[in-house]
């Protein structure tokens, strides 16, 4: 893991400081940035997503698509927790908090746009950072790779319906043709980019440092964009800090009981560890930069929306990496109960 990617919680909490001190000190920067919109998408904001999005795009390979018949358990219970019950959980979650729990401190209409938010989240799983939990793991790098590979090519499909039902579930108006264009512009271009790009270098070597290569770009993009942000919600986050901890509540219970459901399944199932570890955290960890796009089309810059996934941000890394030593702590039991060694073949 890179500088950049290990001390990411440092790099957005200093984007967080930053953005609340200039947009209190300067705000009409962010106000022209966020003036710099067409149909709904900012300009701005649709470059520093791109930024983030293309470079794990470029890492899917449909080849490997072949190895899922040789470990049909870990993609199952991956596809079932990230599609039939993350989102679900999510959702309702952010219900009993911001309309039960947290309602005698928060505004309905604030109430309502942060659970928008936490449904984005809940709805779009890992694509990039599974690849980092998955190493430090020990875990099946090609087996992550057809996890990834096959979660995104569901995501294409099952993303905006998902999203438009939970929404509708719970009374936030969703404009269609804003979500399917989000779905496009930041799931469907940028796969298709990264799949020419794969097949424009040819050979793994060349892909393997074409990505090195754009990957700071990437992290570059999220804390720019992260900046954005909290400037445009300065003066909000000054008069209200308490905030960020209270939309962070259902997201750490949610992250620990994804995990803790993958990990049991895997368990019960006797997957091999080598798989269990990243099919669990695949599933707790989120494609935060596809939530903060969907959000910021959705809601608006300066929306608590797009607040919310920001949260996702900085909660998510420390919370993985204290998942990734719970993991690695129980691989000996759990190669054990899976009756092979971490040099058999996969079999689960």
């Amino acid at each position: 893991m890179g500088i950049f990617e290990r001390y990411l919680t440092v790099w957005v909490f200093l984007a967080i400081v930053a953005g609340v001190v200039l947009g209190n000190l300067a705000p009409g920067i962010f106000e022209a940035i966020a003036a710099a919109e067409v149909a709904q998408v900012n300009l701005v904001v649709a470059v520093l997503i791109w930024a983030m999005v293309y470079p794990m795009m470029v890492g899917i390979d449909p080849a490997s698509l072949h190895q899922v018949a040789r470990a049909p358990k870990g993609l199952f219970i991956t596809l079932t927790v990230n599609w039939l019950i993350k989102p679900f959980t999510m959702a309702a979650l952010g219900v009993l908090f911001f309309e039960h729990v947290f309602a005698p401190w928060i505004a309905p209409r604030d109430a309502q746009q942060y659970i928008a938010g936490l449904i984005l989240l809940g709805a779009a799983p890992c694509t990039a950072m599974v690849f980092v939990w998955s190493h430090l793991t020990r875990g099946d790098a090609n087996y992550t790779l057809v996890q990834v590979t096959v979660n995104d090519l569901v995501m294409v499909v099952a993303f905006a319906p998902i999203v438009a039902f939970l929404m509708g579930v719970t009374d936030i108006e969703v404009p269609w043709e804003t979500l399917i264009l989000s779905v496009i512009l930041f799931i469907v271009l940028p796969l298709a980019a990264g799949l020419y790009t794969r097949y424009r270098l040819g050979n793994v070597a060349a892909i393997d440092h074409f990505q090195a290569q754009v990957k700071p770009f990437s992290v570059l993009g999220l804390i720019v964009t992260v900046l954005i942000l909290f400037g445009l919600q300065g003066p909000r986050i000054a008069a209200e800090p308490f905030v960020i901890a209270l939309v962070a509540v259902p997201i750490l219970i949610q992250s620990y009981g994804i995990f803790a459901l993958g990990y049991a399944a895997a368990w019960a199932l006797r997957v091999p560890h080598r798989i269990a570890a990243p099919c669990a955290l695949i599933g707790t960890s989120n494609f935060f930069e596809l939530a903060v796009a969907v959000a910021i089309s959705l809601f608006g810059l300066n929306s608590g929306a797009a607040l919310a996934t920001v949260v996702g941000v900085l909660v998510e890394v420390p919370v993985m990496l204290s998942l990734v030593g719970l993991a690695n702590r129980t691989r000996e039991r759990f190669e054990a109960r899976a009756g092979g060694s971490r040099s058999a073949p996969a079999r689960g």
